[in-house]
């Protein structure tokens, strides 16, 4: 199974709720959906990072792949990228924490080419909706659905980052 399998799980609810979320007129209840959505798409994202980090950590020893399989399960949604960067990739080593760096820095500037948004951002905010949301029960006033699903999208990126750089 790769890793981008995961995203399937949000992916499907969102598509669903493209349909869904357009002929709501309560406007309480549509932004209930976009805390809904943050914390499926935050979810997927920690379950791919899990993953990346374990058959990353198994291949490299079967032992290290056990232990970091039992130590991710406490992941805890610490997935910032400089949580990624300094709880997660550089405990693999500096050379593994600079390509992370090398790797988004480019992306990032070729995505803003393209698409005219910075993924990062997209990502961080995907984060607070979802700490938001789920921890302390407020609803985003401020974000749409829309800007979540393409905030969802956008912060794929981060993760596919994360895939190329924990490579040998």
């Amino acid at each position: 199974m790769s890793y981008s399998d995961h995203f399937k799980h949000a992916d499907d609810i969102i598509t669903h709720w493209k349909t869904t979320v357009p002929k709501i007129s309560d406007d309480l209840l549509k932004t209930k959906y976009v805390g809904f959505s943050a914390i499926a798409g935050v979810t997927v994202y920690e379950l791919a990072i899990k993953q990346i980090l374990t058959e990353f950590a198994a291949r490299k020893h079967k032992v290290l792949g056990n232990y970091a399989g039992s130590h991710l399960t406490r992941m805890n949604g610490k997935i910032k990228i400089c949580d990624l960067r300094k709880d997660f990739v550089r405990k693999f080593g500096d050379i593994y924490a600079n390509r992370f760096d090398r790797i988004l820095k480019e992306k990032q500037r070729l995505y803003l080419i393209a698409q005219k948004r910075d993924f990062r951002n997209s990502y961080a905010n995907m984060i607070n909706w979802r700490n938001s949301f789920a921890h302390e029960g407020n609803t985003n006033a401020t974000a749409t659905f829309q800007e979540v699903v393409s905030a969802y999208e956008d912060g794929k990126q981060v993760i596919h980052c994360l895939a190329k750089t924990m490579t040998r």
